[in-house]
C-alpha cells in the first residue's frame, strides 16, 4: 500500500554500522558546558521574550534541554513495549532478517532512555535547582498502547521523521550549542533515522490487513494521541517556569508569566508534534494510507506551528 523501497535486511545492515555506547558519548570528562545554550531557539523559544535578559534566556533553554530529552524518554516507554510486541509477531516468520531488525530496533531504544537516564543525572549534577518533570511515563505509556496498532505506529513514526527535523534543519548548523548536547542529540538522530524506516514498513504491513474503518481508527488515534500529549507539553511547561523562577530567585508578574508560558507551549507545541505532523514524509504515509487522513491532519497541524 505504501511506496518505499526499504527492506528488513539493508535497514539491518545499515543498523549495525552505526555502533555508539554511552560512555563514548557521556561521563568522565565528557560534561555539559552549563555557559553555553542546549537547545537552538527554533526549539526552545526563549529569544524573543522581552522579559528575560541573556542570562535568564540561557537558563531556561537549558531548562528546556533538559524537559527535550526527559519527553523523548518518556515517549520511548511505549515505544520499546510496541517495538517488542511486533518482533515476537514476526518470530514465526520466514523473513528471521526482520525479527532481528526489529530486535535491534528495541535494543537501541532502551539504550536511548539509558542514555537520556545519564544525562539527567549530569544536568542534576551541574544544574543548581531540580527540575520538575510531568509523568509517571509508565501510566502514560499504557494508555497510548490502549490505541489501536496502526495508530501507536504512525505516532512512532511521526516521532522518528521529528528528530531527524530537529537535528538535521536545527541542531547540527548552530555552533552556538554546547557540543556534548550536540552530540547526544546526533547520536540519537543516527539511529532514529533507521527506526524511521523499519516503522515506515511495519506501518505498511498493518495496513494491508487493514480496512477503510481501522484506518479511518488509526487517524483518530494519531489525533487523539496528539491531543493528550498536548496537555502533557503545557503540564511541563508550567514546571519548567517553576524552575526558572527558582533559580533566578525571581517573583514573575502576570505578565512575564503570561509572556513566558504562551511562548514555550508554542515552542513545546512545533518542537513535538507541529515538526513531526508537518514532515514531508510522515504527510506522504498518512496520505498514501488515506487522503481523507491527511487533509484531518493538515488542518490540525497549524495549531502546533
Amino acid at each position: 500500500m505504501l511506496k518505499h523501497n526499504y527492506e528488513y535486511g539493508v535497514i539491518l545492515s545499515d543498523a549495525l554500522k552505526v555502533t555508539w555506547k554511552i560512555e563514548d558519548l557521556i561521563g568522565g570528562d565528557k560534561k555539559l558546558n552549563f555557559n553555553r545554550p542546549f537547545l537552538p531557539d527554533s526549539l526552545a523559544g526563549v529569544n524573543g521574550l522581552k522579559c528575560l535578559n541573556l542570562g535568564e534566556k540561557l537558563k531556561l533553554n537549558q531548562i528546556r534541554g533538559n524537559s527535550y530529552l526527559y519527553l523523548f524518554g518518556f515517549v520511548e516507554e511505549f515505544i520499546l513495549p510496541y517495538v517488542l510486541q511486533h518482533a515476537h509477531a514476526h518470530v514465526h516468520l520466514e523473513d528471521k532478517q526482520a525479527v532481528r531488525a526489529f530486535v535491534t530496533f528495541a535494543e537501541e531504544e532502551a539504550k536511548h532512555q539509558q542514555l537520556f537516564q545519564r544525562f539527567a543525572e549530569e544536568f542534576a549534577a551541574g544544574f543548581p535547582v531540580k527540575c520538575g518533570v510531568v509523568g509517571p511515563a509508565r501510566d502514560v505509556a499504557a494508555v497510548v498502547l490502549g490505541h489501536s496498532a496502526l495508530g501507536v505506529g504512525l505516532v512512532t513514526l511521526m516521532l522518528e521523521w521529528m528528530t531527524q527535523r530537529h537535528y538535521v534543519d536545527s541542531v547540527r548548523t548552530d555552533e552556538a550549542l554546547d557540543p556534548l548536547f550536540c552530540s547526544l542529540l546526533r547520536h540519537h538522530w543516527m539511529e532514529e533515522s533507521q527506526h524511521a524506516k523499519l516503522d515506515t514498513l511495519l506501518v505498511d504491513e498493518l495496513a494491508e490487513k487493514a480496512g477503510p474503518e481501522d484506518i479511518k481508527k488509526g487517524i483518530d488515534d494519531v489525533l487523539a494521541i496528539g491531543g493528550a500529549f498536548d496537555g502533557l507539553l503545557a503540564a511541563q511547561s508550567k514546571l519548567d517556569l517553576e524552575a526558572l523562577s527558582k533559580i533566578l530567585n525571581r517573583q514573575f508578574t502576570d505578565a512575564e508569566r503570561e509572556e513566558i508560558s504562551a511562548a514555550q507551549v508554542r515552542a513545546y507545541r512545533w518542537t513535538f508534534l507541529g515538526s513531526g505532523l508537518t514532515h514531508p514524509n510522515f504527510i506522504k504515509t498518512v496520505t498514501e494510507l488515506s487522503p481523507e487522513g491527511a487533509k484531518r491532519i493538515a488542518e490540525v497541524a497549524p495549531v502546533f506551528s
